[in-house]
């Protein structure tokens, strides 16, 4: 079976910073790291299946359809696959204004 490389853009590592800051300041330390934990093992995970994830609907919508997600909800990881790597684009929470965010971050 063909393996993928991972590779978190600056985008996708600040936002896992600020996802574990919130949660350990609203929450507690402990679900910041069970959610970090998760979500880096969501990330590592697509070094075999890359294409398991389906077209962001408000990118699908656009047209734009070389990106692809997975999700831990609330929370969503787009990510591009390109030859034997995978580029982790945003890891954001679903609950927010995404096409906002989708397009300032890859729609440029």
């Amino acid at each position: 079976m063909k393996r993928y490389r991972i590779r978190l853009t600056a985008d996708a590592e600040q936002d896992l910073i600020e996802i574990y800051r919130y949660i350990a300041l609203h929450d507690s330390s402990e679900n910041a790291d069970y959610v970090l934990d998760q979500l880096e093992s969501l990330c590592s995970r697509l070094t075999e299946l890359p294409e398991r994830g389906h077209l962001p609907p408000e990118l699908d919508r656009i047209g734009v359809t070389n990106y692809r997600e997975v999700y831990f909800k609330p929370y969503r990881v787009i990510y591009e696959a390109i030859r034997q790597d995978v580029f982790i684009h945003c890891i954001l929470d679903g609950r927010r204004d995404i096409p906002s965010l989708l397009q300032r971050r890859l729609i440029r």
